[in-house]
């Protein structure tokens, strides 16, 4: 079991995520944020090394309008050299890596220009891993999307534009259930059709669910994986109290955190903790698992 937290470090002085308006593209104002990015993703990435957390999804901000028509500059040539250095760093450190494109990314819309661009963001995406030399392990995640008045119609229109997609994404992609529109339930149906794995969020499924316990639901999203994915990859959080039902916690409920370990036992993954304070509570939870025999030891 690796240990990670998404995106952003909030101890090291720096974001990996800097972007700008579009009216203020220029070629040297993408180099420059592009060069604070990739810096600031290896100095992250040396950070989690060193305290044991070797799980980490990199921004979809990494590259500011890398799939825009707007954006011309050779971005893939340019920082070949320094991708393969963050590259081999996160080979050698055995680092799990995962991405996951944002909301607007909806492969299951009805409306072919969604899915075009939703496409090209993917792209965009399986070409960051390509460039890091990373192997299929790596994954990028993606809720099933929309309903749109008819969930069967829905997740078979997802089966059909998962099967147009180039192999470069398909062996990346993994589902999501969300706790809105599709819960673990509705994507094994999907896993039925096109075999994609099942990445498993906890809390989205303690909201949203078809009566499966943690306990029931972890042979079966677990079962969605074959070796070449990797450890299946599981997220992580817990209700902010006092707030709305769904907003995930500000740092680690410790209590939560436990019982959740002690219900996932024995079965073995990695572990993202979408948590608010990031790091922090990601380092709670290397002390919390330094006597769990899943915990991995460098």
């Amino acid at each position: 079991m690796k240990l990670g937290y998404p995106c952003l470090n909030r101890s090291i002085g720096c974001k990996a995520d800097r972007t700008f308006r579009l009216k203020s593209y220029s070629e040297l104002k993408m180099q420059e944020t592009i060069e604070n990015n990739i810096h600031c993703l290896h100095r992250i990435l040396r950070f989690n090394a060193d305290h044991h957390l070797f799980f980490f999804r990199i921004t979809s901000e990494l590259i500011p309008f890398a799939s825009h028509p707007i954006c011309t500059f050779p971005w893939h040539h340019v920082y070949h050299d320094l991708f393969k250095t963050i590259g081999s760093y996160i080979t050698h450190h055995q680092i799990r890596i995962s991405m996951h494109p944002d909301q607007f990314i909806v492969l299951n819309s009805p409306r072919s220009e969604v899915v075009q661009r939703s496409i090209t963001e993917l792209q965009y995406h399986a070409d960051i891993l390509d460039m890091l030399g990373l192997d299929a392990t790596a994954k990028i995640q993606l809720h099933v999307g929309g309903v749109y008045g008819d969930k069967q119609q829905s997740i078979q229109r997802f089966a059909e534009q998962y099967q147009t997609l180039p192999n470069a994404i398909q062996k990346r992609l993994v589902i999501e259930n969300d706790h809105r529109n599709y819960t673990l339930h509705d994507c094994l149906e999907l896993h039925e059709k096109i075999h994609i794995p099942i990445l498993f969020d906890v809390f989205h499924h303690r909201l949203f669910n078809h009566g499966e316990s943690l306990r029931d639901a972890f042979p079966l999203f677990i079962a969605t994986w074959q070796p070449a994915d990797g450890l299946p990859m599981v997220d992580y959080s817990s209700q902010q109290p006092g707030e709305q039902k769904g907003k995930h916690a500000e740092s680690l409920n410790t209590g939560d955190f436990v019982q959740f370990i002690r219900e996932s036992s024995p079965y073995d993954f990695d572990l993202m903790l979408e948590i608010k304070d990031k790091e922090k509570s990601a380092l709670k939870t290397v002390e919390v698992l330094k006597k769990d025999k899943r915990f991995y030891r460098p």
